[in-house]
């Protein structure tokens, strides 16, 4: 009998090996990665929330001040040492309502110094003088500074509080 195993013309034929980069298997990869990207894309546009609206910076007087006091769709705006603030991304502590809403649209110097939130801490004749802060303590003043610090780390310095008939006021056209 004779060895079939070592016969070279009964052996069949060995297979012939494809090469893995064949046009099939490219087509095959390629829809595998549509079908992926179909299903694992974002079904929405991601945007970024809108900023707000740019603020030009400008000179203010007590009576121009007022109005930034949150109602009627206003901005809400306050002073400390000449410097005015747009705190409107705190408008539930000072827009109308809000714990502090007496020093909106005014200069809350003297009430942030005091820790007061009393109408009388408030400057009652707007076309008057600003309040030079006289009388105040050390311990006040440096709660004041603590206060315009934080309000500087934190809101959007958009002017600066001037007299009614102050030489800036009279070139601001106001």
């Amino acid at each position: 009998m004779a060895d079939v195993a070592n016969d070279p013309q009964s052996a069949p034929p060995a297979a012939q090996a494809l090469p893995i980069a064949s046009p099939i298997n490219l087509l095959l990869l390629s829809l595998v990665v549509v079908i992926a990207y179909l299903r694992l894309r974002p079904a929405y546009t991601t945007s970024l929330p809108k900023g707000p609206a740019p603020a030009v910076f400008r000179t203010f007087t007590p009576p121009t001040l007022l109005p930034f006091n949150g109602q009627k769709g206003q901005p809400v705006y306050l002073a400390v040492k000449g410097r005015v603030f747009d705190v409107t991304p705190g408008k539930n502590f000072y827009g109308p309502n809000g714990p502090y809403a007496n020093f909106a649209g005014r200069d809350a110097s003297r009430g942030l110094a005091c820790g007061s939130f009393d109408e009388d801490m408030l400057t009652e004749d707007l076309n008057g003088p600003l309040d030079t802060l006289e009388g105040l303590n050390e311990e006040e003043i440096d709660a004041l500074n603590g206060w315009e610090q934080r309000f500087q780390e934190k809101y959007l310095v958009v002017g600066n509080l001037v007299p009614v008939g102050s030489e800036e006021a009279k070139a601001a056209g106001l």
